[in-house]
Order: C-alpha cells, then sequence, then structure tokens
C-alpha cells in the first residue's frame, strides 16, 4: 500500500473516532437496542405454547385426580385421587406396543426415506419439484382413507398378499408373530406398514431438507482422497444429515406413538395401542379420569424418551 493511501486510511479513521454519529457509533447503538428482538420474536411462540400446550396438559393433570362418574358428575377433593394412575399399570401391554410399533414403523420410514430424500437432493435435476410435490401428495387425501385403502392392499386374494405367500414370506413373517398363518391384513404387519405409509412424508422432508443444504463438494474431496463411495456416505454425508435425521425420526415416532386409526382399521383388539384404550376410556367407558392419566402418562413417556433421544443422538443445530 503506498503512502497516500495509508494516510488516507488514518484520516477516515480519525474522522470517525471523532464524530459521535459516525458509524461505529450508530453500530453500537444499533446492538444495544437490537438484543431484545430474538425474545420479541420468541414470543408469540412461547404464547402459543403456553396456551395450546401447557395449560391444556396442566388440565389433563387435574382431570386426571378427580373422582365420580359422569352420571353423578365429577369433582376434586385434595390431595386428588392419585389411585387412578394405578390403573395405568394394567395397560402396560398397550403401552409397549405402542412404542414398539412406532419404533418399527420409523426405522421402517428412515430406511425408505434416506434413499429417497438423498436421490431427490442429489440426482433428480429439473424434476426435483415435481419429487417433492409427489412426497406431499398424500396430504391431499383424507388420513382415513388412506388408511382404508390398506384394507384393500393386504386383502387376503391380493396380489400382494398372494406374492407373500408364494414367496413364502407370511411363514416367515409368522415366525416373528407380526403376521397370522397366510394372513396380513389385522396383523401387526398391518398397523405397521399402515403407520410407515402414512407418516413416511414426515421422514423425507427433514432429510431432504437437511441434505440438499449439505456442500457437494464435500464428499469430492472425499473421493479425491480416495475415499469410496460407501465411506463418503458414512463418514460424510450421514453426520451432516443427522439433524434431518433427528428431526424426521421425533416427527415419526411421536405421532406414531399415539396414533389409534391404524390399529383400529387394520388391526384387531389382539393389536390395540394405547391410543385405542384412551379412545375408549373417553368415548365407550366414558371413565374420563382414567383416559386423562393414560394420556398424561403417554404424553410424559414421550416428553422423556425424546429429551434423552435428543441429548443423546443430537447434534449442535438441535441441542
Amino acid at each position: 500500500m503506498s503512502g497516500g493511501a495509508v494516510a488516507a486510511t488514518a484520516v477516515e479513521q480519525r474522522d470517525i473516532r471523532s464524530h459521535p454519529s459516525g458509524g461505529g457509533a450508530t453500530e453500537s447503538k444499533g446492538v444495544g437496542t437490537s438484543k431484545w428482538t430474538p425474545y420479541l420474536l420468541l414470543t408469540p411462540g412461547f404464547l402459543w405454547l403456553a396456551l395450546f400446550f401447557i395449560v391444556p396438559t396442566m388440565m389433563l393433570l387435574m382431570f386426571s385426580l378427580y373422582t365420580g362418574s359422569l352420571d353423578q358428575g365429577y369433582s376434586f377433593e385434595f390431595p386428588g385421587n392419585w389411585s387412578t394412575y394405578s390403573a395405568v399399570w394394567d395397560y402396560r401391554a398397550q403401552f409397549f406396543r405402542s412404542f414398539l410399533f412406532a419404533g418399527l414403523s420409523t426405522l421402517f420410514c428412515l430406511a425408505l426415506a434416506y434413499p429417497l430424500a438423498y436421490f431427490i437432493a442429489f440426482k433428480s435435476g429439473k424434476w426435483k419439484a415435481t419429487l417433492l410435490v409427489l412426497v406431499i401428495a398424500p396430504f391431499f387425501t383424507s388420513f382415513l382413507i388412506r388408511t382404508l385403502a390398506w384394507k384393500t392392499i393386504l386383502a387376503d386374494d391380493g396380489p400382494v398378499v398372494t406374492f407373500m405367500n408364494w414367496a413364502h414370506i407370511t411363514n416367515l413373517l409368522a415366525l416373528l408373530h407380526l403376521t397370522e398363518t397366510d394372513r396380513v391384513l389385522n396383523t401387526p404387519l398391518a398397523v405397521v406398514l399402515g403407520l410407515t405409509y402414512n407418516f413416511l412424508p414426515f421422514m423425507v422432508l427433514p432429510l431432504y431438507a437437511s441434505l440438499d443444504r449439505m456442500d457437494p463438494r464435500l464428499v469430492e474431496a472425499a473421493q479425491d482422497l480416495y475415499s469410496s463411495p460407501w465411506t463418503a456416505l458414512r463418514k460424510v454425508t450421514w453426520p451432516l444429515s443427522l439433524p434431518g435425521v433427528v428431526a424426521g425420526t421425533l416427527l415419526t415416532f411421536i405421532p406414531a406413538a399415539g396414533d389409534y386409526i391404524n390399529a383400529e382399521l387394520l388391526g384387531t383388539t389382539k393389536v390395540s395401542m394405547i391410543g385405542n384404550v384412551i379412545q375408549d376410556q373417553f368415548f365407550v367407558v366414558t371413565d374420563y379420569p382414567t383416559a386423562s392419566a393414560l394420556s398424561f402418562v403417554l404424553m410424559l413417556t414421550i416428553l422423556v424418551l425424546v429429551f434423552f433421544y435428543v441429548r443423546r443422538a443430537g447434534t449442535e443445530e438441535l441441542v
């Protein structure tokens, strides 16, 4: 740099320091007045969360401690009817089955969604927008109709079950207690398949968003360092896509654990989930305190599982 340029720079810096209204003062003032901006932006979300989640949850907890019946009326007597929660243990099989089915459907969704999201993000080219529309297209149809369609797909005399019987796949699945003899409908497998299909888009979209913003030059650099495609996927692509994996598994597992439509339409009472029990307690038995206790325990259990899962598998972007 020439001597004249150095002198001009020194004069500019001296003028900025000598004028309080200069850029430095304005910048520091802007920082001082904008420190509350993030909190103001989060206020609507916090209010929504408090009004439609925290308050209803506390009301659910309070109602689970009530005594009485629908005919005689309900009342609360301090410290509350905590014996209601003893009935939760009677439905431990439904709780376990719900988390098992939700976990299996989440794993199936991840296995199906990751290659699909990878293809859309890196290989689809000009068809990217079209494929994304096709992913969310099922949402334009009612959840109930989509689930009922699986009754036709998994019919005993349908092509899917006929092929599975011909290939003896149903015999193998029967050993795993996922099907019964040569039937698929009204079995645990049918419920898991319904959950997988209905919640698959919730896995694809976060994975796509995470993969799409990844710099492909990182994979090229790994291959330039003599990395195989599988090693590049395992060492580079997979770690960078973990935020999408964590988000997708949460968006799939949480609603699947509380779902009751798939078990109601594709299963039987032998494979009922905790959502079916809660529905019956609310609308058939009309035992509102027990239904509230089951709902609160389910919600609390999911929150605990999500907390430890995010702490264990989350990334810096999610913690």
